[in-house]
């Protein structure tokens, strides 16, 4: 026997098999289809599961499962006469232990957006003192995405580099990638992997930071109720294009009933699962059991490929606090915004990157007429684009399916005679053809995620 505890928010999964017998889970590749990721614990095969987060599991030799129970449930239980000063105290003293914990003597290689929770990291790292190497990523031919992170570097005298993802990288990779995430994401969103070597040259350990905007903002909108939370979810989860991909695919292999009713039931089962009655911390309980391990995570072993990783909003600590503090603390990214302020203040001047143009002290400001200059600025700007005729790349499958040569490796992955034998091509030919002639922002999801499916298929179906 084997004993495995998993974590609240696991950062790679844990595979059990249930039988000997492998079959493809059809209903579970629709669903991952239609939102980029597997839900709850399923995989492509009916025989493999994941072990369930925060859970205690006995394993046997035949690395079945025994036995489970959970060690921690998501909850709502605020503390009573909590002030926001308490609050941000305890968020201090907590955050700042678990990076001071995870880091250590090493250096921190930490990737910075013109968000908050990396901007939260830096501010504790420099408060720390830790030695830090900083870095962020801008498209080729796309925006300069790295400028407030190298203002945010620059105020907390860290190393910074910036780096370029080149057009069509994908092809030199993507048979690694596949080995790496095991094809349980599709393949256009891990841009790190464009600059694994970098990585490699680098020394220390990441510090990464996801999940920091769930858990640090309002989980839904006041106005809702429960009756609200599965239209939510889809609305959250469903990616453009994705709902006309899964039910295509529930219709190709004959499944039974109706591929959205499915998906709704499915999700109202697992809203089911978790006792809260506060909504907003019910969505966010949601999104860290289901959509965390199974989205989030998957791509972090391309990070691991370089060196050892760490997450501080990952932690079972951080995970613990959250459902102790009032919603009100947590909404608008609250709690993160005092911390900057109070730690640092000249990195609360820099730019916010959703608040544009404002920062962390005035983005109450982002209203008219108060941004009426900027909107004009913006506009006057695209409207000079349109006139020349350049285009901005601002995501990263532009960099991969758009131009000759990138469609020439696209097409050789979707039009094959293998993965014809495991859908139907006319099926891939619909929407391959969609992306071209109609509307490629809307079907870039699908073709993307017959990519991912078409290159599971060469490597990993041997059904």
């Amino acid at each position: 026997m084997k004993n495995i505890t998993t974590p609240i928010i696991p950062v790679q999964p844990d595979f059990v098999e249930t039988t000997k017998n492998k079959t493809i889970n059809h209903k579970a590749i629709c669903l991952f289809a239609a939102t980029g990721f597997f839900w709850e614990t399923d995989t492509y095969w009916e025989n493999k599961k994941t072990l369930y987060p925060a859970t205690s599991n006995e394993i046997d030799e035949h690395h079945r499962l025994v036995s489970s129970y959970p060690y921690f449930k998501w909850n709502y239980t605020p503390k009573k006469n909590y002030s926001f000063e308490e609050a941000l105290e305890d968020f201090t003293g907590l955050f700042e232990t678990i990076i001071d914990e995870q880091i250590g003597d090493q250096q921190a290689i930490l990737p910075i957006s013109g968000g908050l929770d990396s901007r939260t990291q830096a501010v504790a790292l420099k408060h720390l003192g830790k030695k830090v190497t900083a870095y962020s990523y801008s498209f080729s031919g796309g925006y300069a995405e790295s400028a407030i992170a190298q203002q945010i570097a620059k105020a907390c005298d860290f190393e910074f580099q910036e780096f370029f993802i080149p057009k069509g990288y994908l092809w030199n990779v993507i048979e690694d990638l596949a080995e790496i995430n095991q094809c349980y994401s599709e393949f256009t969103h891990p841009r790190q992997m464009a600059v694994l070597p970098e990585f490699e040259k680098m020394e220390g350990v990441f510090s990464l930071g996801h999940w920091g905007d769930v858990l640090f903002d309002v989980g839904a909108p006041e106005h809702y109720t429960e009756k609200d939370l599965v239209q939510l979810v889809k609305k959250k989860v469903i990616k453009k294009g994705g709902l006309a991909l899964g039910t295509t695919l529930w219709n190709d292999w004959n499944l039974e009933g109706d591929f959205e009713t499915y998906l709704e039931e499915r999700i109202q089962r697992l809203l089911n699962k978790i006792d809260i009655d506060h909504v907003g911390a019910k969505m966010r309980a949601f999104k860290s059991l289901f959509w965390a391990p199974r989205w989030t995570s998957t791509n972090l072993s391309v990070f691991e490929k370089a060196h050892p990783i760490t997450l501080p909003y990952y932690d079972n600590r951080m995970c613990k606090f959250i459902c102790k503090v009032p919603e009100e603390y947590l909404a608008n990214r609250k709690l993160q915004i005092a911390y900057i302020q109070k730690r640092n203040p000249a990195v609360a001047n820099i730019t916010w990157e959703d608040q544009r143009p404002f920062n962390l002290n005035n983005y109450h400001y982002n209203k008219m007429p108060y941004n009426l200059a900027f909107k004009l600025g913006r506009k006057f700007r695209a409207g000079i684009q349109k006139i020349q005729q350049k285009k901005f790349i601002q995501r990263n499958w532009e960099l991969q399916f758009v131009g000759e040569e990138n469609e020439r490796h696209l097409e050789g992955y979707l039009f094959n005679q293998k993965f014809a034998e495991f859908l139907p091509s006319a099926t891939t030919k619909k929407f391959y053809d969609k992306f071209k002639e109609k509307d490629d922002v809307f079907y870039s999801h699908p073709v993307s995620m017959l990519l991912t499916l078409s290159v599971w298929n060469k490597k990993f179906n041997d059904a």
